[in-house]
């Protein structure tokens, strides 16, 4: 009786093992890897986890930026799309996290700023993606898509500078 209630307490425990790890796989992000999902987590304030995501967005714009350099002769406009989902992905989640940041009113100036700089950077970047070649039609879509989050993320970062609060004065006794 006793060995049957280990089998069965051990088969369920195994069922439930699996169910957790597969939870947690649904809740990373499907465009970062698990060493970036586990900085994201790992990072202790708003700040540092938008100036991540901010990086993250940058590295697959200039993968991006050879994936179009240096076409792959296998699967070069899914490498193209899937790079920009993304990236769209990473400045989404970005914007998210600021609008979050507000919403609890935490410190997060410095990451607004950083949001505000770094997306000017990034629409001037995806506006010179080129439409014209005959593969363009093939991104096109997820490249006005990346442009258009773009601009808005720089519009909520824009608005965000007016809206935090500026930081304490100190004064002088």
């Amino acid at each position: 009786m006793k060995f049957r209630f280990c089998i069965l307490f051990l088969a369920a425990s195994g069922l439930c093992g699996a169910l957790a790890s597969h939870a947690a796989a649904a809740r990373q992000k499907d465009y970062l890897s698990a060493i970036e999902a586990d900085k994201i987590r790992d990072a202790e304030t708003p700040n540092e986890r938008i100036t991540l995501f901010l990086s993250f967005a940058d590295d697959r714009l200039k993968k991006l930026q050879y994936e179009l350099d240096h076409p792959s002769q296998v699967n070069h406009n899914e490498m193209i799309n899937s790079l920009l989902n993304a990236y769209v992905g990473c400045v989404d989640d970005a914007a998210d996290l600021i609008q979050l940041g507000i919403e609890k009113q935490q410190n997060i100036r410095k990451a607004i700023n950083l949001m505000a700089s770094k997306t000017k950077e990034y629409i001037l970047v995806l506006q010179k993606i080129p439409t014209t070649s005959p593969d363009a039609d093939m991104y096109k879509e997820n490249l006005e898509d990346a442009i258009e989050g773009t601009q808005d993320a720089s519009r909520e970062a824009e608005a965000a500078k007016k809206n935090v609060a500026p930081p304490p004065v100190r004064r002088k006794n």
